[in-house]
């Protein structure tokens, strides 16, 4: 019995010594991955400094009575303070972070970082190099923008396939914190998906440290690929920040490759979101999609002629379920949908037409408009 218990208690012993080294040799892999990825990627991120003429006043002292023996020289009264501008100087009024896409200086940031159209804009290195940035184009949909500086051989970062991230997977975030502390590091879970917040769709949730002058950095997995543009930090709360998908990013970054501007892709639909409501109103046979209707003139046609939707086969008052397999709602509208896509790109519609189901598909072009 005494053996017997001897030999249970070591194989218990032994059970929980493996089980030590199998805790320490994950922990041990994770922070070796990430100061892989960090020493891979850091040069490839940026500081984004946003400068202005800002307006320099002289303040001096001004007695309209001194002639009269000054101060107090005529009835009691005394002189004041007077403000005059002198001229203008440049000086920082924000910053954020970014991150070359291309070796040869293309850069992606958030929108709001690069959004006042009087500041100058400039690019800090991690070498401490700063080269002046020219905004290329800022996108009307999402927070993303896209500058260029000039060179070459920049060490640049990889778009992932953000579609493919699983909810509890390792994340690293590397950006400007609080626009002061360059190449800032931190690192956490992809913590939710599909997100909506302050009028962004379709974000990822993490709780790796976003702070004020992240905004713009590379969220990476652990093998230094791009998986999503941080964006923002839930006020009030604590560990929760977001990020842009970085197939979202990724479209928006070949669209300025390709046509030096960031484009749109069409439909050429006019729809409103089927609600409760409506589908009582209309006694329609779902409480989701987009109904296919005109608009109030005559000349707001319910599908535009010759436009992706017709040639696909779309027609007034048919309903929009789903678009490439997803139902369309609220929460993940028609607009989202196609100005998520690539101009020039198929995609699967699925339809309420006539009494009946159907799918269709429809090449997406270039918004006329």
């Amino acid at each position: 019995m005494g053996v017997l218990g001897a030999y249970l208690g070591l194989e218990l012993f032994a059970e929980e010594i493996q089980l030590d080294k199998v805790v320490e040799t994950q922990v041990l892999y994770e922070e070796s991955a990430v100061i892989d990825v960090f020493e891979d990627t850091s040069d490839a991120v940026v500081s984004i400094i946003v400068t202005k003429d800002i307006p320099i006043f002289e303040e001096y002292y001004l007695d309209p009575f001194s002639r009269f023996g000054g101060f107090g020289g005529f009835g009691g009264f005394g002189g004041f303070t007077q403000r005059e501008q002198i001229g203008t100087e440049e000086q920082q009024v924000g910053a954020g972070t970014g991150f070359f896409v291309s070796s040869d200086g293309y850069i992606v940031t958030n929108r709001h970082v690069v959004d006042d159209e009087e500041a100058s804009y400039s690019a800090i290195l991690n070498n401490g190099d700063i080269v002046e940035a020219e905004v290329i184009d800022k996108d009307s949909l999402f927070d993303l923008a896209v500058l260029k500086v000039d060179g070459k051989d920049y060490t640049f970062l990889e778009f992932g396939d953000s579609d493919a991230i699983k909810v509890g997977q390792g994340v690293i975030a590397i950006g400007n914190a609080l626009g002061e502390f360059s190449n800032t590091v931190s690192t956490g879970i992809v913590s939710g998906l599909s997100r909506e917040v302050d009028l962004l769709h379709e974000v990822i949730q993490t709780d790796a440290s976003i702070n004020p002058g992240n905004s713009g950095g590379p969220l990476l997995d652990y093998t230094g690929t791009v998986i999503g543009v941080n964006v923002a930090v839930a006020r009030g709360a604590e560990n929760i920040g977001f990020s842009i998908p970085a197939n979202v990013a990724s479209q928006v970054y070949d669209s300025v490759r390709e046509y030096g501007e960031i484009l749109r892709p069409y439909l050429g639909v006019r729809a409103r979101l089927v609600t409760s409501s409506l589908k009582e109103s209309y006694d329609l046979p779902y409480d989701y999609g987009y109904l296919v209707q005109r608009g109030e003139s005559v000349d707001d046609l319910a599908v535009a002629l010759g436009g992706p939707a017709d040639k696909a086969g779309i027609l007034e008052n048919d309903i929009i379920l789903e678009v490439n397999g997803r139902e369309l709602d609220e929460s993940y509208t028609l607009s989202f949908a196609i100005q998520s896509l690539s101009i020039g790109e198929e995609v699967t519609l699925k339809v309420w037409s006539k009494g009946e189901e159907k799918e269709l598909l429809a090449v997406l072009s270039e918004n006329p408009f």
